[in-house]
């Protein structure tokens, strides 16, 4: 998402996406799981829009909350979404119902796109999709209805098939063509806020490559967040230079990483890992040690400084209670780390409240009244006529313009505007396994919880009720997912629904827990990362696609 969205606009887009859904006439999801995550502030703004007459696509192939909301609801076939878009685009397009002003002004490359897309037409797009010619069309001029109050949500966890980055920037494309950047209802802009900093000596440049493939084999993957396919894989190979020991802080290597016995493998190459974590789970069992975190109850974190909201912030989370037993909250332990290797002059504050006290101080509030409020907002500029020139360019791209044709990929040897690059069907008896969230726990770490545990104690894969006719399957019985390589799931209940493509299989993410120290989540439910032993990876930017694997149904006990 963010490489596609910057070659296009120049920046990325962080979390929570600036997405104006209040304000939208015209809301499309594709893939997004909003109304099943626990991202409050936009399942709020969500319903707001829908509230005030927004019209609603969802592309998808469950029939999800959001899709039982929707006008459109688009069960595509998965893999495909990249010939929807294109599809869209050429509408808009040969249509003349894209913003004209809007591309006129801001945009570079538009001859060559109109050029490009050209032949992907709807009946094009048709049997690649599964969606008809008519839908296609009819969605499309809701877009060019709507514009430029059109919210194209970006998506969150955007790695399916390893073509990533191309449909990103085809739905960033699609976004500059309804006049959606920077436009109310549609993306807004971020409102910098400037902060205090603390005087920090240069940080020393390494002389070796990083290990994990950033700016090399993937030549546009993100720098702070880095690749922890990479990571493991450099483990393993020993290149470009060993790798010895591992500290993992707040992520489950186990639960949330495809391909686990690669990662099993690359612990134990280690001479040393450490594991900093509130709970035990399934890597704790291999580490040399266990640092215990505090919980968010009783430890303060880094303030958080949201600048991608319409009206941007500053947040703080301070403790209720003092830490338990010899638990210490992520920045003590991170200071202490630091201090042992001779680093601790990155860290020159003692205290939180130092911390906090540097800064804010540009901002003119108080700490003791942030302590109280725990947030403090500011006047946002999030529109394209609201801004200011110390913003900095509105488009910070080569061009200086939006970038519809991208010189950048065409450096690089990548295709300069998206095209649709077919992915593997299901085998004969398969389901493409696809996976999504619940409302009722966050990712892998709430299914031990008392409370949340009686709401949800475990998983179930949904079915298509067709597709399952003459096997003997039946509601809510005790099934085994088998991959198409041999690994089982642990048993599960089955869901048979209408709600579904009769080629997929669903399962919401974050069982299946390993570790008997969980009492209350062992080996509950299915775990979807252990039947993820296939990846497809972006070229671009290195994200590792984990929807290309396909499973079968077995009877519990087969």
């Amino acid at each position: 998402m963010r490489s596609g969205y910057a070659l296009t606009f120049g920046q990325g887009l962080n979390s929570p996406e600036p997405v104006d859904l209040e304000e939208a006439k015209l809301i499309i999801l594709i893939g997004s799981h909003i109304g099943e995550n626990v991202f409050t502030s936009q399942v709020t703004a969500f319903a707001e829009g829908l509230s005030r007459g927004a019209k609603l696509i969802v592309v998808d192939p469950r029939f999800s909350t959001a899709a039982a909301k929707a006008d459109y609801w688009l069960p595509i076939r998965p893999g495909t979404d990249t010939a929807l878009l294109l599809a869209w685009i050429n509408v808009l397009v040969a249509e003349g119902i894209y913003d004209r002003e809007y591309i006129e002004k801001y945009a570079h490359g538009f001859p060559d796109l109109a050029a490009h897309v050209r032949e992907f037409t709807p009946e094009w797009a048709e049997p690649i999709t599964e969606i008809s010619a008519q839908v296609i069309r009819q969605t499309a001029r809701a877009m060019g209805d709507a514009k430029p109050a059109v919210a194209l949500h970006p998506g969150r966890h955007v790695t399916w098939y390893g073509n990533d980055t191309q449909r990103a920037r085809a739905m960033a494309i699609l976004t500059a063509l309804t006049g959606s950047w920077g436009r109310k209802g549609g993306i807004f802009l971020p409102t910098p806020i400037k902060t205090g900093k603390f005087a920090l000596p240069p940080f020393p440049k390494s002389s070796r490559e990083r290990a994990d493939g950033v700016g090399t084999r993937y030549p546009l993957a993100s720098e702070e967040q880095g690749l922890t396919n990479g990571l493991i894989d450099a483990t393993l190979s020993g290149k470009p230079y060993p790798i010895k020991a591992w500290v993992v802080y707040g992520q489950n290597v186990l639960q949330s990483i495809p391909q686990r016995e690669k990662t099993l493998k690359a612990i134990e190459q280690l001479e040393f890992l450490a594991v900093v974590d509130i709970m035990p789970m399934n890597q704790v069992n291999y580490a040399d040690l266990v640092l215990p975190e505090a919980t968010y109850l009783e430890r303060y974190d880094m303030p958080a400084v949201v600048a991608s909201a319409k009206q941007p912030f500053i947040a703080i989370r301070q403790p209720a209670v003092e830490p338990m037993y010899e638990s210490k909250p992520g920045w003590w332990i991170a200071k202490q780390m630091a201090k042992r290797l001779g680093l601790e002059a990155y860290f020159p504050w003692d205290t939180p409240e130092q911390h906090l006290a540097t800064l804010i101080k540009p901002l003119g509030i108080d700490a003791a009244t942030l302590r109280v409020q725990g947030a403090i907002a500011f006047p946002g500029r999030p529109y394209i006529e609201d801004r200011l020139p110390e913003d900095g360019p509105l488009f910070p791209t080569e061009s200086g313009k939006i970038e519809l044709y991208s010189s950048t990929l065409k450096e690089l040897g990548f295709d300069p505007m998206p095209r649709f690059t077919p992915v593997a069907d299901a085998p004969t008896g398969y389901f493409r396994l696809i996976y999504g969230r619940s409302p009722v726990h966050s990712f892998a770490r709430t299914q031990n919880n008392a409370r949340l545990d009686s709401l949800m104690s475990e998983n179930e894969v949904w079915i298509n009720i067709d597709a399952a006719k003459g096997s003997g399957l039946r509601e809510e019985q005790r099934v085994v997912l088998e991959n198409s390589e041999g690994v089982k799931s642990l048993p599960m209940l089955i869901r048979l629904t209408e709600g579904i493509r009769k080629d997929c299989a669903f399962m919401v993410h974050g069982f299946g827990h390993e570790s008997p120290k969980l009492r209350r989540a062992y080996h509950r439910g299915a775990s979807d990362t252990e039947l993820m032993t296939q990846v497809q990876v972006d070229p671009i930017m290195g994200g590792t696609g984990m929807r290309v694997n396909f499973v079968r149904v077995l009877k519990e006990g087969a």
